[in-house]
């Protein structure tokens, strides 16, 4: 098990994310939700749920784990990030002074069993990470229980930590804000780094991957930072490595003009290049929605928002026409 804390000069420095609070008595860290008691770093929000809801695995967005599939989504409050743009600002960023009832990890894994067509639980909404100790002891139960889990994360952990979770999460979501370390830091307060070494972790574990990019207006939106990002993603991680490239609108503290749909494809048509499969999201345009056989170039998916229909796929998750293995994760509906 991986060590969360450590004594250092009469604190307790967390060893969770790559921030390393270093936390006197009474005092919560950066996420806001861990706090030291003196003796131990205590998870404050330890079962505490702001929401939950049964969603299509598309909307975290994974469109290679279960495609057509839903998923129980949950969340809690705080997150080791401050980015200016965040749509669930209104958790992520303020915790409560008592945050309120907890519920116990076989709730929740009951709350999943229930319900048809329900691939598991996704820990999303708020940053997973820094929930660590509810996210293992619900994973760990859900598995035996045959349910599978996702955290939907700004994989900003510490390695450690990081490869613990990768023994009890099967699939992930990545937010990767940008590929420059200055904009890294200016939109979120973290550095680009550790990120960086999360996902080559996650990728090396053989557990499922998927990566989101927010293309925000005049940060992250220049084609050649996107041919870096996709050169390095297609490098290091895999060219099968799914990216989504999901269109910004003004929220939080950002009032910057929403990502014009030409520009979004633009992107898409560049990460194309590097990556076989690249799709675009939080937009109404159908471009970059279907996934397509990347040896023979057959619809193998149709999607309309959160219609899903698989056309050309056999019950394996292969492309029926030559038989590339698409999908590892697949239960055809």
């Amino acid at each position: 098990m991986a060590e969360l804390f450590k004594p250092l000069k009469g604190k307790l420095l967390c060893l969770l994310c790559p921030h390393e609070c270093l936390l006197k008595k009474g005092r919560t860290g950066i996420c806001g939700v861990r706090r030291s008691n003196g003796i131990s770093i205590e998870l404050l929000t330890y079962g505490v749920i702001s929401g939950c809801a049964f969603d299509p695995l598309e909307k975290k967005p994974l469109y290679h784990f279960f495609p057509g599939m839903h998923i129980l989504s949950a969340g809690s409050y705080g997150c080791n990030m401050r980015c200016d743009f965040c749509q669930n600002h209104y958790i992520s960023q303020n915790v409560p002074s008592e945050p309120g009832k907890s519920t116990s990890p076989l709730a929740l894994c009951n709350m999943a069993t229930g319900r048809k067509n329900n691939a598991g639980i996704a820990f999303t909404y708020n940053e997973p990470v820094i929930w660590f100790e509810f996210v293992r002891d619900t994973s760990i139960l859900a598995r035996e229980m045959g349910l599978r889990t996702v955290a939907v994360s700004n994989g900003y952990i510490r390695m450690k930590p990081l490869q613990e979770m990768t023994g009890f999460i099967d699939a992930f979501n990545i937010d990767l804000k940008a590929f420059d370390d200055n904009i890294y830091r200016a939109l979120t307060g973290a550095k680009l780094d550790p990120v960086l070494e999360s996902l080559k972790i996650i990728a090396a574990s053989g557990r499922h991957l998927e990566i989101t990019t927010l293309v925000i207006p005049g940060q992250n939106d220049s084609e050649a930072g996107m041919r870096r990002q996709c050169s390095w993603i297609s490098g290091e991680l895999g060219r099968e490595v799914p990216l989504h490239l999901s269109r910004y609108y003004p929220m939080n503290k950002r009032c910057d003009p929403a990502t014009s749909t030409v520009q979004l494809l633009s992107l898409h048509s560049v990460a194309s290049e590097y990556l076989d499969y690249v799709y675009t999201g939080n937009t109404d345009t159908v471009s970059g929605q279907n996934t397509n056989c990347p040896s023979c170039g057959t619809l193998l998916t149709r999607r309309r928002s959160y219609d899903i229909k698989h056309v050309n796929v056999d019950d394996s998750g292969s492309c029926s026409r030559c038989g590339k293995k698409v999908y590892s994760y697949f239960t055809l509906m």
